[in-house]
């Protein structure tokens, strides 16, 4: 049976309630076609895109590189599992991300789905290395919706009425420093832990998001980085970066955790590294990458050869000398607005981020204000999310090949969303 595109988002919307289960949250917004930084809906209505997919579309949207790559791939073939018949895109993928690791270790890479397929693979290889259970978690994270990856992730609203879940994940508190917990609070709090909840020789890794993507976009101080990396060289725990929603060049960096210097044992990446198609990864230190049996990873899909075309040319343009120029000009330009924004309404409580991978927090603990911003901002034709634990925070995710035309248009918008 072909499948054919409605022309009117109303009929979308009446479909969407008839055969689409309720648990699948989303806006009303229909998109019928994308490009750059921005989307149309199916009505034709032209919408600034500072969403990105949550995190997928840093490059914009059907970047020239990655579209023809994947039209080559296509031509050849569109699957084969690795695990059946080895193939080159694969291989490339892993190769480059070597080329890009943030250190100076050899390394191997596990491609997957997704995030959370990623997060719980970099736990298993954690767990494979180091013959231990526990899993040490922090505050406000968010690192999937799979059984163990609920369990690792601190949001109600993602794992509640799912039990029981993963057993052997411990969570600590991560520095929050505008909601008053200080680098020094959280690492008192993880030594409470350790000598209370789980010993150190019993834990076979810490996953960290580098910057918290849906727990508010805070970024984890260097120190604290830091701190943590030195504990777990004391007590042989692999340190695993979560950089599914904060690496790719969100924060200039190809990855966040480059900008505190430390180099970690285990990495996750995902979202743009598929420049819009499902690819996730699991880049670490050789001896640990290769501590599971054989056949003890892997899947079916994990590793698309049209997602790891697409993923080479996504690669290849972070690469690039201008893309960390260009970046960093982005976040300046935010910054600066952003800062006069929150100087001229009182309801803004802190201006946050790294890089370009920043937000708003409003200082009322409550969502109403956001989701108020959030609407208003759509009927504007701006596109944007929140996030954090009580939903009261803005992220900005526009494109980082977005014009300097597009930005400020889009930060008018936020303005007016405000004064509404």
């Amino acid at each position: 049976m072909a499948t054919q595109q409605a022309h009117d988002s109303g009929t979308v919307r009446e479909a969407r309630e008839r055969f689409v289960p309720r648990g699948v949250a989303s806006t009303d917004f229909v998109v019928a076609r994308a490009e750059g930084a921005t989307l149309w809906d199916a009505d034709g209505n032209e919408v600034l895109d500072f969403a990105g997919g949550i995190a997928c579309q840093n490059l914009g949207h059907n970047p020239e590189a990655v579209v023809r790559a994947v039209h080559e791939q296509v031509d050849q073939y569109l699957h084969q599992c690795f695990m059946v018949g080895m193939y080159e895109p694969y291989v490339e993928v892993a190769r480059r991300l070597d080329a890009l690791w943030p250190g100076e270790s050899e390394t191997k890479t596990l491609l997957v789905n997704s995030g959370a397929e990623a997060v719980e693979n970099a736990v298993k290889i954690a767990r494979a290395a180091t013959g231990r259970p526990g899993v040490i978690v922090f505050d406000r994270a968010f690192h999937g919706r799979t059984n163990l990856t609920m369990a690792m992730t601190s949001k109600l609203v993602y794992k509640q009425g799912f039990g029981p879940l993963a057993t052997d994940v411990y969570r600590a508190p991560a520095p929050y420093p505008y909601r008053g917990v200080s680098t020094e609070d959280a690492l008192a709090g993880l030594e409470l832990l350790l000598k209370q909840d789980v010993a150190p020789d019993a834990v076979a890794c810490l996953v960290l998001e580098t910057v918290q993507g849906e727990g508010g976009f805070i970024p984890m101080p260097a120190d604290f980085v830091q701190a943590l990396k030195l504990l777990c060289e004391q007590h042989g725990i692999v340190y695993v970066a979560d950089e599914v929603q904060s690496g790719c060049g969100r924060t200039g960096a190809v990855w966040a955790i480059e900008h505190a210097g430390v180099e970690p044992d285990l990495l996750v990446s995902g979202k743009t590294l598929g420049g819009g198609l499902p690819l996730a990864a699991v880049t670490g230190k050789t001896k640990l990458m290769d501590a599971p049996h054989p056949g003890g990873l892997g899947g079916t899909f994990g590793g698309n050869p049209v997602s790891c075309a697409a993923a080479c040319a996504v690669l290849d343009q972070l690469a690039e000398p201008g893309f960390r120029e260009r970046a960093d000009e982005i976040a300046t330009l935010l910054r600066s607005r952003l800062d006069e924004l929150a100087a001229r309404h009182e309801a803004i409580g802190e201006v946050r981020g790294l890089g370009s991978m920043l937000a708003i927090e409003f200082a009322e603990p409550s969502g109403e204000v956001s989701k108020a911003v959030t609407v208003a901002a759509r009927e504007q034709g701006l596109l944007l999310l929140s996030c954090g634990l009580y939903g009261n925070v803005i992220r900005l995710l526009p494109p980082l090949t977005a014009t300097d035309e597009e930005l400020e248009r889009g930060l008018e918008l936020l303005e007016r969303s405000l004064a509404a």
